[in-house]
């Protein structure tokens, strides 16, 4: 089993001071929640190296480790005193500094002193912005230690957390109370004290195991980093997470092999297995067979949510009776353990059974009347408005697509999509919302279009999850999240720089990847304005400040534009295309119907065609003709042949007109390719009437009439992208 999202240890080869030790810092705490440990760990990484670089200390890799008693800092070969660095400042002008017979002004005197150098140590030196006196100091470098001493407590406050606390009287916070805090610099302890607690070479074992002579939860005394590891693993504790991750990956692999079944992957439920224990021991138990009638989702969900075991399957995929705990012990006899960690499953199973059990009895369609009676948000109603506000634009999205077949699917679904959060199961394992909903709508005998649609609803849950395979459910789950988006914009609930209390960028990331990698071609400003009337005919209108009408505007604009920006961060991370490209269609499309097929449909074509060597140079061409066009605020297109005086205007004009005739239409039907290659052939045209030509003429009628030739070009690329946002050299 790999692939797990591991904590972020930072290894980067420095030059190393011919003086050198490691540093280990551990901070132990009561046991911290296992989520917080991997996030915990890639922050300290991060900052101490950060604040390594910036005191100037050589070293050659860091290093953290985690378990849920301690977060360990590793820095190995750290220089024992700071890097030598000379220091430069600036002060006042020579004429300043100096009078005419050079001698120092009180100004040089003032400035030498505040700087703490002799005045005759000042250097005159020549600036841009003339002569000027600057002190040069030379500084040393302290020793690590009494760095050290005053760094490492601002690494551990430097932790945040999602919930914090305060437990004793100094008021530091910290996930959970400090009990203890070692640091050893070599083999000396650096003086250090954190919340009250005073950094010595003392750490504490496993709660309960040790080995030999040791006795469980010991104090331990450390010499130096080696011996360290040595000393915590003899005393129960193997510190290095990815040789937990490693032993538990083992065990389960021979455990399952041992049960003749294979572990139901799940990446997330080993990193919480890795980060719960400090000495990992995994144990095989069984519950009662007849539990398998439920479905698989009910029983993965209850072993994996409420107490962290791995479920086994059959080669087929089928449920095997049995599971996989990864327990914090490490004895001889497992049976207590064993019986134990089955008898708290079997009361979970019991009640997933009687959930299950009883909220059949009550079909999902009985169960929307009672949304009525659920808010969705206080501003923005109940869930039962939020079903109306969803079957009205998927049915209107079915038809847009063309899909009329499958507009009375999308209404049931729409309409059931809901109903399931009232149910005993979903209460009890919320993460089974829509999973359990497509079950109890096959249980009702609804179409099976209908059960997938609604078991699909919450996809993809991540921002690179598994997307929707079924049309139906492919627009049940965009309605639902265009709904959420534009509702909460409308009532002025947007997301800040550090805040997103709704997940309104997840979920705009989710519509970008359904409409792009679904290939719906729609038009994104039409829905967001039809679930702006929607509100409004609920009674919803939440903005209604004087402005009216500008401001409806603008609470329509504003959640396509938060779209764009996820799609901008789509092409250029999953499609790789050039900012400047995704700028150019961007810039030129925002006003149309916002078809984001059609979009990343166009970056890929015009970063293909920007390889091609006639490129650049027509992009030269064309932002010349662009910048006299902006320049002369030119909008008229009426162009007059009759005026043209060089074969060169005739000649432009001709292309001109036969590529007006065809470029929009290809455009229209998608061919970007071949729309943008006939572009590309109008370089020539465009050289030659540069070339032949004088545009900002003294005749104004022949000015008028080439600034129109130029216009009609710049128009007719516009249409395609703003191509002024492509950078090219030369221009």
């Amino acid at each position: 089993m790999t692939g797990i999202r591991k904590p972020r240890s930072v290894r980067r080869r420095r030059t190393l001071s011919s003086a050198s030790a490691s540093l280990v810092v551990e901070i132990g705490t009561e046991e911290l929640p296992w989520q917080l440990i991997p996030p915990a760990l890639a922050s300290l990484a991060e900052s101490s190296e950060r604040s390594l670089k910036e005191q100037r200390l050589t070293f050659s890799a860091v290093r953290t480790f985690g378990t849920p008693r301690r977060l360990v800092l590793v820095v190995e070969s750290l220089s024992k005193r700071q890097a030598p660095a000379v220091k430069e400042t600036m002060g006042p002008s020579r004429a300043v500094a100096f009078d005419s017979g050079g001698r120092a002004t009180k100004a040089a005197i003032g400035f030498a002193a505040s700087q703490g150098v002799p005045v005759e140590k000042l250097e005159i030196r020549h600036t841009p912005k003339g002569e000027y006196v600057f002190a040069v100091k030379q500084d040393s470098g302290r020793p690590a230690t009494s760095i050290l001493s005053e760094s490492i407590p601002l690494l551990v406050h430097g932790l945040t957390f999602p919930k914090s606390m305060r437990w004793n009287q100094s008021g530091m916070r910290f996930a959970r109370p400090i009990r203890w805090l070692l640091t050893l610099y070599g083999e000396q302890v650096v003086p250090v004290d954190v919340g009250g607690v005073t950094a010595s070479n003392r750490s504490w074992g496993h709660r309960f195991l040790g080995s030999g002579k040791s006795r469980p939860g010991r104090e331990v005394t450390v010499a130096n980093v080696t011996s360290y590891f040595r000393e915590l693993e003899r005393h129960g504790v193997i510190v290095d997470h990815e040789r937990r991750r490693r032993m538990i990956v083992k065990q389960l692999d021979s455990l399952a092999k041992s049960a003749r079944g294979f572990i139901q992957r799940d990446e997330d439920l080993l990193e919480q297995a890795i980060f719960t224990v400090e000495y990992p021991s995994a144990i095989l138990g069984a519950f009662n067979p007849t539990y398998l009638s439920l479905p698989k989702e009910i029983l993965v969900t209850a072993m994996k949510e409420h107490q962290g075991y791995f479920s086994l399957t059959r080669r087929t995929g089928e449920l095997l009776p049995q599971f996989i705990a990864v327990t914090n012990m490490k004895c001889a006899n497992t049976r207590l353990i064993r019986e134990g960690n089955e008898r708290v499953l079997a009361a979970r199973l019991a009640d997933a059974q009687f959930f299950f059990d009883e909220d059949r009895k009550v079909s999902l369609s009985q169960r929307v009347e009672r949304l009525k009676h659920v808010t969705f948000h206080r501003k923005l109603g109940t869930l039962y408005q939020k079903t109306e506000r969803i079957m009205a634009l998927a049915a209107r999205l079915a038809e847009e697509l063309g899909a009329s077949n499958l507009v009375d699917a999308c209404r049931r679904a729409a309409e059931v999509s809901k109903a399931d959060l009232l149910t005993g199961i979903v209460g009890e394992f919320p993460t089974l919302q829509g999973i359990m909903g497509g079950e109890y709508a096959r249980h009702d005998g609804e179409p099976e279009d209908v059960c997938q649609a609604v078991a699909e609803q919450y996809l993809p849950r991540t921002m690179d999850g598994e997307l929707p395979k079924t049309r139906v459910g492919q627009l049940v789950s965009l309605v639902d999240r265009l709904d959420t988006i534009a509702a909460f914009f409308h009532a002025g609930i947007v997301p800040t720089g550090s805040e997103d209390p709704f997940a309104l960028r997840r979920h705009a990331a989710a519509v970008v990847r359904i409409i792009v990698e679904g290939n719906l071609r729609l038009g994104l400003r039409d829905a967001i304005t039809h679930v702006h009337s929607l509100l409004q005919a609920q009674g919803l209108f939440v903005r209604t400040p004087p402005g009216g009408t500008q401001l409806e505007r603008a609470a329509e604009d504003e959640p396509l534009e938060f779209i764009a920006e996820r799609l901008r961060y789509y092409a250029r991370t999953v499609h790789g295309l050039r900012e400047d490209v995704i700028e150019a269609v961007l810039q030129s499309s925002r006003a149309g119907l916002f078809d984001l097929v059609d979009w990343v449909s166009r970056m890929k074509a015009i970063q293909v065609v920007t390889d091609r060597p006639e490129f650049d140079p027509l992009m030269v061409g064309f932002k010349r003709a662009h910048r006299l066009v902006e320049k002369e605020k030119w909008t008229r297109d009426a162009i007059h042949p009759s005026l043209f005086q060089h074969p060169t205007e005739t000649e432009l004009y001709k292309v001109l007109e036969e590529a007006k005739q065809r470029v929009p239409a290809l455009i229209t039907q998608g061919d970007h390719a071949k729309a943008l290659d006939i572009l590309v052939q109008m370089k020539p045209a465009i050289d030659g009437f540069f070339v032949g030509v004088l545009v900002n003429t003294d005749d104004q009628a022949l000015r008028a009439n080439r600034l129109s030739l130029l216009y009609a070009v710049d128009a007719l690329f516009r249409h395609y992208a703003d191509f002024s946002q492509i950078t090219v050299q030369g221009t």
